[in-house]
């Protein structure tokens, strides 16, 4: 679904009471430097917002129209009902089950009355929202869109408003939630004489039925596919979206104080890239990093103090309910008496041939959350009972808020208390360090205050199974206005969410890590345990990319003592791979390869250096096994050993499954019709729009174990290549703390300028394919000896 904030066009949807208000005054400086980095400087919240909206509406225009043809609703409108939109992070799904979606919330004033309540935004936030959308309503009107992604279209008009922009915060809140359902909220009807509501259970799934007592649950979790019921949440073990981070504290910092390695893996293209900024109020506020298009606040960055990255939680934001009906329909009973899901019709206007039509759809409602329809997820409605989702993250509109707080905070401790009293961090954990030596992990984003004994006390049968299988406790829909409620903690933003308490931190003066996994593991000196389950899980398997991340900084302490500002950043480029460094450890992978009789390439596999550099020879052979073997036990002699968890699993098993996976390997190498001997960077090259196929280092994460995670997912650019890259690694930046100040290096992947013909399209992508940083300025001085253009806006 269009999960997105913001900008530009046509269309209805905007909010009038917004546009009758008198308008403010905005003033504000836009000093740009090389690259295209802008540096804002303003005199309050409002111009802050308004220079921020300006130049990003200059450097993502067309990335920034399709948003809002999704916070307003009207995808199908102009670009067609059956049309699938995909943001490359949330599920697939059509413009017109998104624009059902997104039409309710309008229709129910989601927005508009969250703006008004306790969970809605500061003054300062609606402020610099509100200038946000004045900013991008000036750039139109005094430029010409030349980009030719959507130069000339139709909704493209400066008619942009606050409201807009709310929406679109409020749907990229929704990613690892609702988004996931889109399709399946749309699809919801009850059972009728054509459609019985009957068990469609995928045969992917592997269940001829569902169980129907909770003895039944483990033989049925047994046969369930979970690898597909993790994929359909939005959780593909092998194609999650993710990041790295590593804080290095001052005990193991050659400068005494804090460092941060930050690289989310987040998509080239669309609505989840990111823009750099730098945001100054004098003597109130500075704050760079990058933020998402459509976010007028930095999301990750630094200021004098500290810095700041994130990485995509394990943690649920959502649980399904279970409601039992009284015979086939909407009926069920409840401690108060029988209720009805409730029926909302949403007219949406589609683009026809002859010029448009209103179509009307229907959507289903609970007090907690829209109803699906969803064999695949175990969750059909169906003649006994029916499901819906309650959404923590679809209850605030904090978010803007948390990043505004965390951007002024003096220490790593400060950054937690005020990313808690924002109470908006919707799906990540945070790592940071700052210039006292201090290095923070901590998972305290929007997460449902289900205990394990809530759950243990309120999971229907069906909801036990997806509890054993993906860790998702599916709740009695029945009492969910009584005893199996989302419960309050004091120290919490709001009711419903987990607080302080329940969620886990740790400060260290060594380092701590996160790479997607759960919270367990931020250092192996320091397990968190004992959280709610529905933060992820303990004591459980790491990823090989987990493993990488953190023994990049264990190696270097253990030859060097301490990391440096240059080696920290030089982790980013090492490219190696620990799912290599484990296989070649006994010879095993070779001798696999030697089975399969292929002499000349493992020939090659045998000269490889491990890694994923560009210039390294052998990694495409190892990167097509590695996407081909065979998981768990079948792959490892050394099972996965919670004592020992970054050393396991281990052992490469010479089996038919393994030598079958290189020999399948080797053929799809082959069939590249490159020679066999060629250098990576030969296939694998950028794909971003306007990119020229420039050779990448960097490779397959999870699977193989590359830190620098990139991948291809349906380019559109240099399709010609094996791997033109769409995804991984995107704002990278390497932050140290010392006696002359901050010092940042970044680097943004796919550069800062969507339009292919800006000189700052592609800049960084070339910089990234050497291996290089963009020393990014800070002070006054440095921004002055880089400057490009200064605007000024009023």
């Amino acid at each position: 679904m269009s999960l997105a904030p913001l900008v530009l066009l046509a269309g209805a949807l905007s909010a009038p009471a917004e546009a009758a208000e008198p308008k403010p005054g905005y003033d504000a400086k836009v000093r740009i430097t090389e690259h295209g980095i802008p540096h804002i400087t303003a005199r309050d919240w409002g111009s802050l917002g308004y220079g921020s909206g300006w130049a990003t509406a200059g450097e993502a225009t067309c990335t920034l129209a399709d948003i809002l043809l999704s916070a307003r609703g009207v995808r199908s409108r102009w670009l067609g009902a059956d049309k699938i939109y995909d943001d490359g992070v949330s599920k697939p799904t059509t413009n017109l089950d998104s624009d059902v979606l997104v039409g309710d919330l309008h229709n129910r004033q989601v927005v508009e009355r969250l703006l008004e309540s306790p969970a809605g935004p500061s003054t300062r936030a609606k402020q610099m929202v509100r200038g946000y959308a004045a900013g991008v309503n000036e750039w139109l009107r005094t430029h010409e869109v030349t980009d030719p992604a959507c130069a000339g279209a139709p909704y493209l008009r400066p008619d942009v408003t606050g409201t807009d922009v709310w929406y679109g915060v409020y749907l990229a809140n929704l990613i690892a939630s609702a988004g996931q359902f889109v399709g399946e909220m749309n699809a919801a009807s009850p059972p009728s004489l054509t459609d019985p509501g009957l068990p469609d259970l995928p045969g992917a799934l592997g269940l001829p039925s569902l169980p129907t007592t909770a003895a039944e649950v483990p033989a049925a979790a047994a046969k369930v596919d979970k690898q597909n019921l993790l994929a359909s949440f939005g959780r593909d073990p092998e194609r999650s979206f993710g990041s790295n981070a590593t804080a290095i504290g001052g005990d193991a910092s050659s400068t005494g104080a804090g460092m941060l390695l930050g690289n989310p893996h987040f998509p080239w293209q669309g609505r989840y890239r990111f823009t750099q900024q730098h945001l100054t109020i004098p003597g109130e506020y500075d704050v760079a990093g990058a933020s998402l298009i459509g976010s007028p606040a930095v999301n990750i960055g630094w200021n004098d103090d500290v810095a700041w990255s994130h990485t995509v939680s394990t943690a649920y934001r959502f649980t399904p309910y279970e409601y039992t009906t009284l015979g086939p329909g909407t009926r069920y009973l409840t401690s108060d008496g029988v209720e009805r899901a409730e029926r909302r019709e949403v007219e949406v206007e589609v683009k026809t041939a002859s010029g448009t039509t209103t179509v009307t759809e229907d959507l289903y409602r609970t007090p907690e959350g829209y109803v699906i329809d969803s064999p695949s997820q175990l969750m059909a409605w169906g003649s006994q009972s029916f499901w819906a989702i309650r959404d923590a993250n679809a209850e605030h509109l904090r978010t803007i808020d948390t990043f505004l707080g965390m951007g002024s905070a003096s220490s790593v401790g400060d950054l937690l208390e005020r990313q808690d009293a924002g109470g908006g961090m919707p799906w990540v954990n945070t790592i940071a360090a700052d210039r006292h030596g201090d290095a923070l992990y901590a998972d305290h984003s929007v997460v449902p205050h289900v205990t394990d004994r809530l759950a243990a006390r309120c999971m229907t049968v069906v909801g036990r199974l997806l509890n054993v299988v993906a860790g998702l406790p599916g709740l009695d829909g029945n009492r969910a206005g009584s005893s199996c409620a989302w419960g309050a903690d004091a120290d919490a933003q709001r009711p419903g969410i987990l607080g302080d308490e329940h969620l886990p931190d740790v400060v260290r003066r060594d380092w701590v890590m996160n790479a997607n996994d759960s919270h367990w593991l931020p250092n192996p000196e320091a397990p968190l345990e004992g959280y709610p389950a529905i933060l992820g899980c303990e004591r459980c398997e790491r990823t090989m990319r987990t493993q990488m991340v953190a023994r990049y900084v264990i190696d270097q302490l253990a030859a060097h003592g301490v990391e440096t500002p240059a080696s920290l950043a030089d982790h980013e480029y090492d490219n190696r791979q620990r799912t290599a460094e484990v296989m070649r450890a006994d010879g095993a992978l070779d001798r696999v390869c030697r089975l399969t009789g292929e002499k000349q390439a493992c020939a090659v596999l045998a000269g490889w250096d491990g890694r994923s550099d560009a210039t390294s020879v052998g990694t495409a052979i190892f990167t097509e096994f590695v996407e081909r073997a065979p998981a768990g036990l079948r792959l490892w002699r050394v099972p996965f050993d919670p004592d020992d968890p970054l050393d396991t699993p281990r052992g490469l098993r010479t089996t038919p499954g393994t030598i079958k996976a290189m020999k399948g390997a080797i053929a799809a190498v082959k069939a590249t019709g490159l020679p066999i001997d060629s250098p990576w960077g030969a296939y694998q090259v950028a794909a971003d729009r306007g990119a020229p196929p420039l050779p990448l280092g960097g490779g397959e994460g999870n699977l193989a174990g590359n830190a620098n995670a990139l991948a291809s997912h349906s380019p559109v650019q240099n399709t010609g290549y094996a791997r033109p890259i769409t995804y991984g690694s995107s704002h990278i930046q390497a932050v140290s703390f010392g006696p002359d100040g901050v010092e940042p290096r970044t680097i943004l992947t796919y550069g800062q300028y969507e339009d292919p013909a800006s000189p700052w399209s592609s800049d960084q992508t070339r910089l990234f394919s050497e291996e290089k940083w963009v020393d990014f300025p800070w002070t006054d001085e440095e921004i002055e000896a880089d400057l490009v253009e200064t605007v000024r806006l009023r």
